[in-house]
């Protein structure tokens, strides 16, 4: 809120992307989209998080589409991608089962890391960030074009690297970075676009999911990523709707 009103001070104009209709943002805002996500109980917001990242792509293709950086046709491309995600989305869930095996395996594990490169690194920021919330597990996001850049130091036969390696994309050196996990014993669970063939060969562990555009595939990368934190904590017997020291909505700066 101290954002928006020194924004406005300054004369910027102020889009709210709200779920609650009437919340504070939304008044005080000078024009908003509503998300219709329904109400989000967890304090680990989930729906929230990808109904964000939709109305923020649309958002980026009008304006694309008005500047003329994006053609007309790309544009329609895009919108007719985006009008099959929910179904993506749901094929994406399929992989609850796959999520639930690998958190038995890795639900003691002290520390988690989190490798993606271009669309799929806030995809890791992600990840991580809803295994510290509801497991108590450490993890760290990170870009993987970086991992040479400190990372690689704490792989070993005991640290889970989960690495987000959809085909479309930065698909070769992803794999590049996956073999460097591999030749230092790194155990590594690989989200991949269904039917890959050579990151599964690399992987301890694999969880397939629809192909999509490169720039909507967190859309459907963070899905697995979610369950997977989902079910480490309700295996660890942690909170999962309120975890410790979390609030839904922070009061104080």
């Amino acid at each position: 809120m101290a954002a928006i009103k020194l924004a406005k001070e300054n004369g910027a104009f102020v889009f709210g992307v709200c779920n609650v209709v009437g919340s504070s943002i939304s008044r005080e805002t000078h024009a908003g989209a509503y998300t219709h996500a329904g109400p989000e109980i967890g304090v680990a917001s989930t729906k929230a998080f990808t109904t964000q990242i939709t109305v923020l792509t649309m958002i980026a293709l009008r304006l694309a589409k008005a500047k003329g950086t994006l053609s007309n046709s790309d544009f329609h491309r895009y919108l007719q991608e985006l009008e099959i995600i929910p179904e993506k989305v749901k094929e994406a869930l399929e992989t609850n089962d796959k999520a639930k095996e690998i958190a038995a395996t890795f639900k003691d594990a002290p520390n988690c890391l989190y490798l993606g490169r271009g669309y799929n690194f806030p995809v890791a920021l992600e990840g991580a960030l809803k295994l510290k919330e509801i497991s108590y597990i450490h993890a760290e996001g990170y870009p993987a074009a970086e991992m040479k850049h400190g990372p690689i130091a704490l792989i070993d036969e005991h640290m889970p690297v989960v690495v987000i390696a959809p085909k479309q994309g930065h698909y070769d050196k992803i794999v590049s970075n996956i073999q460097e996990i591999k030749s230092r014993s790194g155990r590594i669970i690989a989200v991949v676009t269904k039917g890959d063939t050579q990151v599964r060969e690399l992987a301890d562990y694999v969880i397939e999911i629809p192909e999509t555009s490169d720039a909507l595939s967190p859309l459907i990368t963070t899905i697995p990523l979610q369950l997977l934190s989902y079910h480490i904590a309700v295996m660890r017997g942690c909170n999962v709707d309120q975890p410790r020291n979390l609030a839904k909505s922070v009061t104080v700066e």
